[in-house]
Protein backbone atom coordinates (compact mmCIF):
# COMPACT_ATOMS: atom_id res chain seq x y z
CA UNK A 1 0.00 0.00 0.00
CA UNK A 2 2.81 2.46 -0.69
CA UNK A 3 3.24 2.49 -4.23
CA UNK A 4 4.69 6.16 -5.23
CA UNK A 5 4.68 5.79 -8.94
CA UNK A 6 3.54 9.36 -10.15
CA UNK A 7 1.18 10.47 -12.82
CA UNK A 8 2.45 13.26 -14.09
CA UNK A 9 1.11 15.69 -16.31
CA UNK A 10 2.27 15.48 -19.63
CA UNK A 11 1.92 19.39 -20.66
CA UNK A 12 4.85 22.05 -19.55
CA UNK A 13 2.89 24.27 -22.03
CA UNK A 14 2.13 27.67 -20.52
CA UNK A 15 -1.31 27.52 -18.97
CA UNK A 16 -3.40 30.45 -19.77
CA UNK A 17 -7.55 31.35 -18.50
CA UNK A 18 -9.62 30.72 -15.69
CA UNK A 19 -9.68 29.04 -12.67
CA UNK A 20 -11.57 29.52 -9.41
CA UNK A 21 -8.55 29.01 -7.28
CA UNK A 22 -4.48 29.27 -7.95
CA UNK A 23 -2.19 27.35 -5.11
CA UNK A 24 1.17 28.24 -4.73
CA UNK A 25 3.44 25.22 -2.92
CA UNK A 26 2.78 21.76 -3.15
CA UNK A 27 3.91 20.31 0.15
CA UNK A 28 1.80 18.86 3.02
CA UNK A 29 -0.84 22.10 2.66
CA UNK A 30 -0.97 22.37 -0.93
CA UNK A 31 -1.84 19.25 -1.73
CA UNK A 32 -4.06 18.75 0.72
CA UNK A 33 -5.69 22.12 -0.22
CA UNK A 34 -6.43 20.93 -4.08
CA UNK A 35 -8.45 18.00 -2.76
CA UNK A 36 -10.32 20.28 -0.51
CA UNK A 37 -11.23 22.78 -3.28
CA UNK A 38 -12.15 19.84 -5.71
CA UNK A 39 -14.81 18.63 -3.24
CA UNK A 40 -16.44 21.80 -3.30
CA UNK A 41 -16.61 21.42 -7.03
CA UNK A 42 -14.14 24.28 -7.83
CA UNK A 43 -11.67 24.35 -10.41
CA UNK A 44 -7.50 24.24 -9.36
CA UNK A 45 -4.49 24.92 -10.47
CA UNK A 46 -1.59 24.23 -8.57
CA UNK A 47 2.29 25.35 -9.25
CA UNK A 48 5.28 24.34 -7.73
CA UNK A 49 8.62 25.13 -8.55
CA UNK A 50 10.08 21.84 -7.82
CA UNK A 51 9.98 18.64 -9.98
CA UNK A 52 7.46 16.95 -7.89
CA UNK A 53 5.56 17.43 -4.57
CA UNK A 54 6.85 17.34 -0.82
CA UNK A 55 7.11 21.33 -0.53
CA UNK A 56 10.01 21.67 2.16
CA UNK A 57 10.73 18.01 2.10
CA UNK A 58 11.53 18.43 -0.95
CA UNK A 59 14.33 20.65 -0.95
CA UNK A 60 15.81 20.06 2.66
CA UNK A 61 17.15 16.24 1.04
CA UNK A 62 20.34 17.52 3.24
CA UNK A 63 21.95 14.63 5.01
CA UNK A 64 20.62 13.72 8.17
CA UNK A 65 17.13 15.64 7.46
CA UNK A 66 14.37 13.87 10.00
CA UNK A 67 11.31 15.71 11.29
CA UNK A 68 11.15 16.04 14.91
CA UNK A 69 7.50 15.57 15.78
CA UNK A 70 6.74 11.67 15.74
CA UNK A 71 6.07 9.95 12.01
CA UNK A 72 2.24 8.93 13.11
CA UNK A 73 1.22 12.44 13.98
CA UNK A 74 3.15 14.13 11.46
CA UNK A 75 0.70 13.24 9.00
CA UNK A 76 -2.70 13.77 7.65
CA UNK A 77 -6.08 12.73 10.20
CA UNK A 78 -8.47 13.27 7.66
CA UNK A 79 -8.32 10.17 5.32
CA UNK A 80 -8.59 7.18 7.75
CA UNK A 81 -7.63 4.90 4.24
CA UNK A 82 -4.33 6.78 4.19
CA UNK A 83 -3.72 6.29 8.03
CA UNK A 84 -4.51 2.78 8.17
CA UNK A 85 -2.60 1.86 4.90
CA UNK A 86 0.35 3.99 5.35
CA UNK A 87 3.46 1.98 7.27
CA UNK A 88 5.98 4.28 8.98
CA UNK A 89 9.56 2.81 9.41
CA UNK A 90 10.81 4.75 12.58
CA UNK A 91 9.60 7.01 15.66
CA UNK A 92 10.93 10.24 13.68
CA UNK A 93 10.81 10.29 9.95
CA UNK A 94 13.29 11.24 7.31
CA UNK A 95 12.94 13.12 4.59
CA UNK A 96 13.15 10.16 1.65
CA UNK A 97 10.13 8.73 3.70
CA UNK A 98 8.30 11.91 4.31
CA UNK A 99 8.40 12.76 0.33
CA UNK A 100 7.27 9.34 -0.46
CA UNK A 101 4.55 9.74 1.99
CA UNK A 102 3.29 13.46 0.51
CA UNK A 103 3.85 11.76 -3.52
CA UNK A 104 1.73 8.48 -1.55
CA UNK A 105 -0.76 10.95 -1.29
CA UNK A 106 -0.58 13.46 -3.98
CA UNK A 107 -1.47 9.70 -6.19
CA UNK A 108 -4.15 9.04 -4.28
CA UNK A 109 -6.11 11.97 -4.35
CA UNK A 110 -5.02 12.78 -8.03
CA UNK A 111 -3.03 15.98 -7.45
CA UNK A 112 -1.05 15.82 -10.55
CA UNK A 113 -3.65 15.98 -12.80
CA UNK A 114 -3.84 19.79 -11.56
CA UNK A 115 -0.29 20.77 -11.04
CA UNK A 116 2.79 22.04 -12.62
CA UNK A 117 5.83 21.68 -11.75
CA UNK A 118 9.64 23.90 -12.25
CA UNK A 119 7.28 26.83 -11.93
CA UNK A 120 7.69 29.66 -10.05
CA UNK A 121 4.96 32.07 -9.60
CA UNK A 122 6.39 35.36 -9.87
CA UNK A 123 3.08 37.88 -9.60
CA UNK A 124 -0.18 38.16 -8.00
CA UNK A 125 -2.09 41.00 -9.22
CA UNK A 126 -5.61 42.28 -7.52
CA UNK A 127 -8.42 43.69 -10.34
CA UNK A 128 -10.44 46.11 -8.77
CA UNK A 129 -12.63 46.00 -11.25
CA UNK A 130 -13.35 42.52 -11.95
CA UNK A 131 -12.63 41.44 -8.45
CA UNK A 132 -10.03 38.71 -10.06
CA UNK A 133 -6.38 37.90 -9.40
CA UNK A 134 -4.02 37.59 -12.74
CA UNK A 135 -1.19 34.88 -11.52
CA UNK A 136 1.90 34.74 -13.63
CA UNK A 137 5.02 32.31 -13.77
CA UNK A 138 8.71 31.59 -15.14
CA UNK A 139 7.31 29.52 -17.79
CA UNK A 140 4.75 31.94 -19.62
CA UNK A 141 1.69 31.07 -17.44
CA UNK A 142 -0.89 33.47 -17.33
CA UNK A 143 -4.28 32.25 -14.99
CA UNK A 144 -7.01 34.29 -13.74
CA UNK A 145 -8.67 33.09 -10.70
CA UNK A 146 -11.30 34.08 -7.88
CA UNK A 147 -9.51 32.93 -5.23
CA UNK A 148 -5.07 32.14 -4.64
CA UNK A 149 -3.77 30.63 -1.80
CA UNK A 150 -0.63 30.88 -0.80
CA UNK A 151 1.05 27.32 0.68
CA UNK A 152 4.25 28.28 0.16
CA UNK A 153 5.56 27.50 3.78
CA UNK A 154 6.78 28.95 7.07
CA UNK A 155 10.43 27.79 6.48
CA UNK A 156 11.12 27.62 2.80
CA UNK A 157 13.13 30.20 1.63
CA UNK A 158 16.70 30.19 2.83
CA UNK A 159 19.07 32.57 3.88
CA UNK A 160 22.58 33.24 2.67
CA UNK A 161 25.09 34.41 4.88
CA UNK A 162 26.28 38.03 3.97
CA UNK A 163 30.05 36.92 4.40
CA UNK A 164 33.03 38.42 2.07
CA UNK A 165 34.14 36.15 -0.48
CA UNK A 166 31.50 33.85 -0.61
CA UNK A 167 31.09 33.38 -4.34
CA UNK A 168 35.07 32.86 -4.47
CA UNK A 169 34.92 29.21 -2.86
CA UNK A 170 36.71 26.92 -5.44
CA UNK A 171 34.97 23.59 -3.79
CA UNK A 172 31.35 23.04 -3.35
CA UNK A 173 29.42 25.17 -1.30
CA UNK A 174 25.27 24.12 -0.91
CA UNK A 175 22.45 25.38 1.54
CA UNK A 176 20.77 22.70 3.22
CA UNK A 177 17.59 24.13 2.64
CA UNK A 178 18.35 23.62 -1.17
CA UNK A 179 20.01 20.77 -1.22
CA UNK A 180 20.88 19.01 -4.57
CA UNK A 181 18.41 16.29 -5.55
CA UNK A 182 21.19 13.75 -6.57
CA UNK A 183 22.78 14.30 -3.17
CA UNK A 184 26.46 14.89 -1.95
CA UNK A 185 28.85 12.81 -1.54
CA UNK A 186 31.15 14.02 1.18
CA UNK A 187 32.79 10.64 2.02
CA UNK A 188 36.63 10.92 2.66
CA UNK A 189 36.31 15.02 1.98
CA UNK A 190 37.02 18.60 4.57
CA UNK A 191 33.61 19.54 5.01
CA UNK A 192 32.82 23.17 7.08
CA UNK A 193 29.25 23.48 8.46
CA UNK A 194 28.46 27.19 8.94
CA UNK A 195 25.82 26.97 11.61
CA UNK A 196 24.33 24.58 14.50
CA UNK A 197 20.55 25.37 13.69
CA UNK A 198 18.68 22.03 13.12
CA UNK A 199 20.22 21.56 9.57
CA UNK A 200 23.58 21.81 10.97
CA UNK A 201 22.99 19.69 13.67
CA UNK A 202 21.51 16.89 11.96
CA UNK A 203 24.12 17.43 8.99
CA UNK A 204 26.89 16.73 11.30
CA UNK A 205 25.40 13.45 13.16
CA UNK A 206 25.49 12.33 9.71
CA UNK A 207 28.32 13.60 7.78
CA UNK A 208 30.75 13.24 11.10
CA UNK A 209 30.68 9.16 9.76
CA UNK A 210 32.17 9.22 6.37
CA UNK A 211 33.95 13.39 5.80
CA UNK A 212 37.59 12.87 6.63
CA UNK A 213 37.64 16.35 8.65
CA UNK A 214 34.63 18.29 9.74
CA UNK A 215 34.85 22.13 11.07
CA UNK A 216 31.81 23.30 12.96
CA UNK A 217 31.83 26.89 12.84
CA UNK A 218 29.20 27.92 15.12
CA UNK A 219 28.19 31.90 16.60
CA UNK A 220 25.39 30.69 18.63
CA UNK A 221 24.94 27.68 20.58
CA UNK A 222 21.90 25.85 20.48
CA UNK A 223 19.83 23.50 22.96
CA UNK A 224 20.28 20.00 21.76
CA UNK A 225 18.19 17.29 23.45
CA UNK A 226 18.10 13.19 22.01
CA UNK A 227 15.28 12.21 19.86
CA UNK A 228 16.28 8.30 20.38
CA UNK A 229 14.69 7.44 17.38
CA UNK A 230 14.09 3.87 16.83
CA UNK A 231 12.45 1.71 14.33
CA UNK A 232 8.73 0.65 14.62
CA UNK A 233 7.35 -1.92 16.26
CA UNK A 234 4.43 -3.40 13.90
CA UNK A 235 2.61 -4.26 16.97
CA UNK A 236 3.20 -0.69 18.13
CA UNK A 237 1.65 0.53 14.85
CA UNK A 238 -1.11 -1.49 14.82
CA UNK A 239 -2.34 -0.26 18.54
CA UNK A 240 -2.00 3.41 17.37
CA UNK A 241 -3.60 2.53 14.19
CA UNK A 242 -6.65 0.99 16.28
CA UNK A 243 -6.83 4.07 18.66
CA UNK A 244 -5.93 6.81 16.11
CA UNK A 245 -8.88 9.10 16.77
CA UNK A 246 -8.56 9.09 20.79
CA UNK A 247 -5.12 10.10 20.15
CA UNK A 248 -5.53 12.54 17.99
CA UNK A 249 -8.56 13.96 20.39
CA UNK A 250 -5.58 13.91 23.14
CA UNK A 251 -3.29 15.95 20.77
CA UNK A 252 -6.14 18.68 19.61
CA UNK A 253 -6.61 19.58 23.41
CA UNK A 254 -2.83 20.51 24.22
CA UNK A 255 -0.92 23.37 23.67
CA UNK A 256 1.64 22.21 20.65
CA UNK A 257 -1.38 19.76 19.23
CA UNK A 258 0.95 17.31 20.15
CA UNK A 259 0.23 13.97 22.46
CA UNK A 260 2.94 13.94 25.43
CA UNK A 261 1.02 17.57 26.25
CA UNK A 262 1.71 19.50 29.46
CA UNK A 263 1.40 17.31 33.23
CA UNK A 264 0.24 19.89 35.87
CA UNK A 265 3.60 19.14 37.78
CA UNK A 266 5.36 22.42 38.80
CA UNK A 267 9.19 22.41 38.79
CA UNK A 268 9.94 23.94 42.38
CA UNK A 269 7.43 21.23 44.11
CA UNK A 270 10.37 19.46 44.20
CA UNK A 271 13.97 19.13 45.18
CA UNK A 272 16.79 19.50 42.61
CA UNK A 273 17.08 15.77 43.18
CA UNK A 274 13.50 14.96 42.44
CA UNK A 275 13.46 17.06 39.47
CA UNK A 276 16.37 16.19 37.86
CA UNK A 277 15.08 12.64 37.85
CA UNK A 278 11.85 14.04 36.20
CA UNK A 279 14.27 15.63 33.52
CA UNK A 280 16.57 12.23 33.32
CA UNK A 281 12.97 10.52 32.45
CA UNK A 282 12.15 13.00 29.52
CA UNK A 283 16.05 13.23 28.29
CA UNK A 284 15.71 9.29 27.49
CA UNK A 285 12.80 9.43 26.09
CA UNK A 286 13.47 12.07 23.94
CA UNK A 287 11.97 14.45 21.75
CA UNK A 288 10.94 17.99 21.93
CA UNK A 289 8.25 16.82 24.84
CA UNK A 290 11.89 17.59 26.60
CA UNK A 291 10.81 20.90 27.62
CA UNK A 292 7.07 19.41 28.41
CA UNK A 293 8.48 18.29 31.87
CA UNK A 294 7.54 20.62 34.53
CA UNK A 295 4.12 23.00 33.37
CA UNK A 296 5.71 26.47 34.19
CA UNK A 297 8.95 26.22 32.43
CA UNK A 298 7.91 28.78 29.96
CA UNK A 299 6.16 31.09 32.21
CA UNK A 300 9.27 31.66 34.72
CA UNK A 301 12.89 32.03 34.45
CA UNK A 302 13.54 30.56 37.44
CA UNK A 303 11.48 27.55 36.17
CA UNK A 304 13.40 27.62 33.12
CA UNK A 305 17.02 27.77 34.70
CA UNK A 306 16.47 24.94 36.26
CA UNK A 307 15.98 22.70 32.33
CA UNK A 308 18.39 24.92 31.07
CA UNK A 309 21.03 23.97 33.72
CA UNK A 310 20.02 20.13 33.24
CA UNK A 311 20.87 20.90 29.74
CA UNK A 312 24.55 22.20 30.20
CA UNK A 313 25.07 19.43 33.09
CA UNK A 314 24.34 16.21 30.57
CA UNK A 315 26.82 18.35 27.26
CA UNK A 316 29.74 18.75 30.03
CA UNK A 317 29.12 14.87 30.68
CA UNK A 318 28.61 13.66 26.89
CA UNK A 319 31.20 15.99 25.17
CA UNK A 320 35.45 15.00 26.58
CA UNK A 321 36.56 17.96 25.97
CA UNK A 322 35.83 20.03 28.84
CA UNK A 323 36.71 23.39 27.09
CA UNK A 324 34.53 22.50 23.57
CA UNK A 325 31.79 21.30 25.70
CA UNK A 326 31.46 24.66 27.66
CA UNK A 327 31.70 26.86 24.07
CA UNK A 328 28.61 24.31 23.21
CA UNK A 329 26.77 25.10 26.36
CA UNK A 330 23.87 27.78 25.76
CA UNK A 331 23.13 30.24 28.31
CA UNK A 332 19.96 31.93 27.48
CA UNK A 333 16.24 30.54 27.75
CA UNK A 334 15.59 27.15 26.39
CA UNK A 335 13.26 27.02 23.92
CA UNK A 336 13.50 30.87 23.05
CA UNK A 337 14.65 29.33 19.98
CA UNK A 338 13.47 26.29 18.41
CA UNK A 339 14.73 23.62 20.37
CA UNK A 340 16.88 20.56 18.36
CA UNK A 341 15.80 17.07 18.63
CA UNK A 342 19.09 15.28 17.42
CA UNK A 343 20.56 12.07 17.93
CA UNK A 344 24.23 12.12 18.21
CA UNK A 345 25.31 15.75 18.11
CA UNK A 346 26.81 16.39 21.42
CA UNK A 347 28.84 12.37 20.47
CA UNK A 348 30.27 14.38 17.21
CA UNK A 349 32.42 16.54 18.82
CA UNK A 350 34.31 13.40 20.62
CA UNK A 351 35.39 12.15 17.28
CA UNK A 352 38.94 12.65 16.03
CA UNK A 353 37.23 14.02 13.02
CA UNK A 354 35.27 16.34 14.37
CA UNK A 355 36.15 20.26 15.77
CA UNK A 356 34.29 23.23 16.85
CA UNK A 357 35.41 26.58 15.85
CA UNK A 358 33.57 29.49 17.65
CA UNK A 359 33.10 32.09 15.59
CA UNK A 360 30.83 34.61 18.20
CA UNK A 361 33.90 36.41 19.35
CA UNK A 362 36.12 36.03 16.68
CA UNK A 363 33.65 35.72 13.38
CA UNK A 364 34.24 34.77 10.16
CA UNK A 365 36.71 37.00 8.37
CA UNK A 366 35.85 35.95 5.04
CA UNK A 367 35.82 32.86 2.55
CA UNK A 368 38.85 32.65 0.42
CA UNK A 369 38.91 29.53 -2.92
CA UNK A 370 40.59 27.25 -0.08
CA UNK A 371 38.32 27.64 2.95
CA UNK A 372 36.77 30.04 5.72
CA UNK A 373 39.19 32.54 7.29
CA UNK A 374 38.78 32.80 11.17
CA UNK A 375 41.47 34.97 13.05
CA UNK A 376 43.68 35.09 10.66
CA UNK A 377 43.40 31.12 10.29
CA UNK A 378 42.43 29.71 6.98
CA UNK A 379 40.42 26.44 7.06
CA UNK A 380 40.95 24.24 4.31
CA UNK A 381 38.02 22.46 2.95
CA UNK A 382 36.43 21.32 -0.21
CA UNK A 383 32.60 21.32 0.77
CA UNK A 384 31.30 24.13 3.07
CA UNK A 385 27.71 23.20 4.22
CA UNK A 386 25.57 26.17 4.53
CA UNK A 387 22.88 25.82 7.61
CA UNK A 388 22.36 29.41 7.92
CA UNK A 389 18.08 29.05 8.39
CA UNK A 390 15.13 30.43 6.67
CA UNK A 391 13.59 33.97 6.51
CA UNK A 392 10.71 32.28 8.28
CA UNK A 393 6.77 32.70 7.68
CA UNK A 394 7.06 35.77 5.54
CA UNK A 395 10.20 34.95 3.37
CA UNK A 396 8.69 32.91 0.91
CA UNK A 397 5.49 35.18 0.46
CA UNK A 398 8.18 37.80 -0.39
CA UNK A 399 9.51 36.44 -3.43
CA UNK A 400 6.51 36.63 -4.91
CA UNK A 401 5.12 40.33 -6.60
CA UNK A 402 1.60 40.19 -4.91
CA UNK A 403 -0.38 43.79 -5.37
CA UNK A 404 -3.49 44.22 -3.79
CA UNK A 405 -6.06 47.08 -3.83
CA UNK A 406 -4.89 50.44 -4.99
CA UNK A 407 -1.77 48.63 -6.14
CA UNK A 408 -0.95 48.19 -2.59
CA UNK A 409 2.30 45.68 -2.46
CA UNK A 410 2.15 43.09 -0.09
CA UNK A 411 6.28 42.45 0.28
CA UNK A 412 6.13 46.38 1.31
CA UNK A 413 3.24 45.47 3.92
CA UNK A 414 5.37 42.81 5.63
CA UNK A 415 8.39 43.92 5.56
CA UNK A 416 6.98 46.93 7.69
CA UNK A 417 4.80 45.37 9.84
CA UNK A 418 4.18 41.42 9.21
CA UNK A 419 0.83 40.91 10.30
CA UNK A 420 -2.11 38.55 8.82
CA UNK A 421 -5.84 37.92 10.49
CA UNK A 422 -6.00 34.63 12.23
CA UNK A 423 -2.60 33.90 9.88
CA UNK A 424 -4.31 33.30 7.05
CA UNK A 425 -5.76 36.49 5.65
CA UNK A 426 -4.41 40.11 4.72
CA UNK A 427 -6.43 43.31 4.64
CA UNK A 428 -6.66 44.96 0.76
CA UNK A 429 -6.03 41.45 -0.24
CA UNK A 430 -9.79 40.10 -0.80
CA UNK A 431 -9.86 36.38 -1.66
CA UNK A 432 -6.11 36.01 -0.82
CA UNK A 433 -5.43 33.38 1.36
CA UNK A 434 -1.96 31.80 3.21
CA UNK A 435 -1.42 28.94 6.05
CA UNK A 436 1.26 29.19 8.27
CA UNK A 437 1.24 32.77 8.01
CA UNK A 438 2.32 35.70 10.27
CA UNK A 439 0.23 35.25 13.61
CA UNK A 440 -0.58 31.89 12.80
CA UNK A 441 0.41 28.57 15.41
CA UNK A 442 2.75 27.71 12.76
CA UNK A 443 5.91 26.19 13.99
CA UNK A 444 4.83 25.93 17.31
CA UNK A 445 2.42 23.34 16.70
CA UNK A 446 2.49 20.13 14.48
CA UNK A 447 2.11 21.49 10.75
CA UNK A 448 0.21 18.59 9.08
CA UNK A 449 -2.62 18.75 11.43
CA UNK A 450 -2.92 22.18 11.56
CA UNK A 451 -1.91 22.90 7.91
CA UNK A 452 -5.50 21.10 7.45
CA UNK A 453 -7.74 22.99 9.94
CA UNK A 454 -6.17 26.41 8.61
CA UNK A 455 -7.51 24.82 4.68
CA UNK A 456 -10.62 23.57 5.82
CA UNK A 457 -11.32 27.39 7.54
CA UNK A 458 -10.70 28.85 4.28
CA UNK A 459 -12.58 26.13 2.49
CA UNK A 460 -15.59 26.73 4.59
CA UNK A 461 -15.34 30.32 4.24
CA UNK A 462 -15.41 30.58 0.25
CA UNK A 463 -18.40 27.96 0.54
CA UNK A 464 -20.41 30.68 3.24
CA UNK A 465 -19.39 33.14 0.68
CA UNK A 466 -20.77 31.07 -2.52
CA UNK A 467 -24.00 30.64 -0.47
CA UNK A 468 -24.51 33.85 0.64
CA UNK A 469 -24.39 35.37 -2.90
CA UNK A 470 -20.55 36.79 -1.77
CA UNK A 471 -17.50 37.35 -3.85
CA UNK A 472 -15.05 39.29 -2.09
CA UNK A 473 -13.69 38.85 1.22
CA UNK A 474 -10.95 40.22 3.09
CA UNK A 475 -10.29 41.47 6.81
CA UNK A 476 -10.80 44.71 8.27
CA UNK A 477 -8.28 46.91 9.63
CA UNK A 478 -9.42 46.54 12.66
CA UNK A 479 -9.97 42.79 13.08
CA UNK A 480 -6.15 42.59 11.60
CA UNK A 481 -4.48 44.86 13.86
CA UNK A 482 -6.52 43.34 16.99
CA UNK A 483 -5.33 40.23 15.99
CA UNK A 484 -1.55 41.30 15.95
CA UNK A 485 -2.11 43.18 18.95
CA UNK A 486 -3.76 39.61 20.56
CA UNK A 487 -0.21 37.86 19.42
CA UNK A 488 2.12 40.31 20.91
CA UNK A 489 0.21 40.61 23.95
CA UNK A 490 1.05 36.64 24.49
CA UNK A 491 4.33 37.40 23.43
CA UNK A 492 5.71 39.60 25.26
CA UNK A 493 3.73 37.52 28.66
CA UNK A 494 6.30 35.10 27.49
CA UNK A 495 9.98 33.92 27.84
CA UNK A 496 9.87 33.33 24.18
CA UNK A 497 11.27 37.43 23.39
CA UNK A 498 14.34 36.69 25.53
CA UNK A 499 16.49 35.90 23.26
CA UNK A 500 16.85 36.86 19.48
CA UNK A 501 15.43 33.83 17.15
CA UNK A 502 14.10 33.41 13.70
CA UNK A 503 10.59 34.02 15.73
CA UNK A 504 10.87 37.23 16.66
CA UNK A 505 13.17 37.69 12.90
CA UNK A 506 16.34 38.76 14.54
CA UNK A 507 17.95 36.56 11.96
CA UNK A 508 16.96 38.49 8.52
CA UNK A 509 18.48 41.46 8.36
CA UNK A 510 16.18 44.71 7.69
CA UNK A 511 13.00 42.23 9.23
CA UNK A 512 11.13 44.50 12.05
CA UNK A 513 11.74 42.61 15.28
CA UNK A 514 8.45 41.39 15.88
CA UNK A 515 6.89 38.15 17.23
CA UNK A 516 5.41 36.01 14.61
CA UNK A 517 3.75 33.30 16.50
CA UNK A 518 0.37 32.95 18.07
CA UNK A 519 1.29 31.68 21.41
CA UNK A 520 -2.02 31.25 22.72
CA UNK A 521 -1.38 27.49 22.17
CA UNK A 522 -3.82 25.41 19.69
CA UNK A 523 -6.89 24.80 21.43
CA UNK A 524 -7.01 28.52 21.74
CA UNK A 525 -6.11 29.39 18.49
CA UNK A 526 -8.67 26.51 16.73
CA UNK A 527 -11.75 28.57 19.40
CA UNK A 528 -10.95 32.15 18.03
CA UNK A 529 -10.70 30.32 14.61
CA UNK A 530 -14.09 29.34 15.27
CA UNK A 531 -15.51 31.47 16.81
CA UNK A 532 -14.90 34.31 13.06
CA UNK A 533 -16.64 31.43 10.98
CA UNK A 534 -19.51 31.08 13.50
CA UNK A 535 -20.15 34.79 14.09
CA UNK A 536 -20.69 35.04 9.95
CA UNK A 537 -16.72 36.00 10.11
CA UNK A 538 -17.08 39.06 12.22
CA UNK A 539 -13.91 41.16 11.11
CA UNK A 540 -13.45 40.27 7.80
CA UNK A 541 -15.55 42.26 4.79
CA UNK A 542 -17.50 40.59 2.17
CA UNK A 543 -19.05 42.09 -0.69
Amino acid sequence: MENTEKLMSSTQDPITGEVDVVIVGAGFTGIYAVKKFRELGLSVQLFEKGTDVGGTWYWNAYPGARCDVESMEYSYQFDEEIQQSWNWTERYPTQPEIRRYIEYAANKWGIYDHAKFETCVTSVVFDEVTGLWTIETDQGDRVVAKYCLLATGPLSQPIYPRIEGLDSFKGRMEHTGLWPQEGLDVSGLRVGIIGTGSSGAQCLSAISEVASQVHVFQRTPAYVVPANNYKLDPEVQKNVKENYKAIRDVAWSTRAGLRYGLGDRMAFEFSEEERDRYYEDSWRRGGIGFTATFFDLFDTQEANDTCAEFVRKKIHEIVEDQEVAGKLCPHDTIGCRRLLVVDGFYEAFNKPNVSLVDVKDTPIERIVPEGVVVDGETYDLDVIILATGFDALTGAINQIDIHGRGGLALRDRLMTDPKALAGMAFSDFPNLFTVHGPGSIAALGNMVPMGEFSVNWIADAIDYMRSNGKVLMEPDHEAEDAWARRVDDRANESLYVTCRSYYLGDNVPGKPRKFLLYLGGVPDYVSKCNEIAESGYEGFHLV
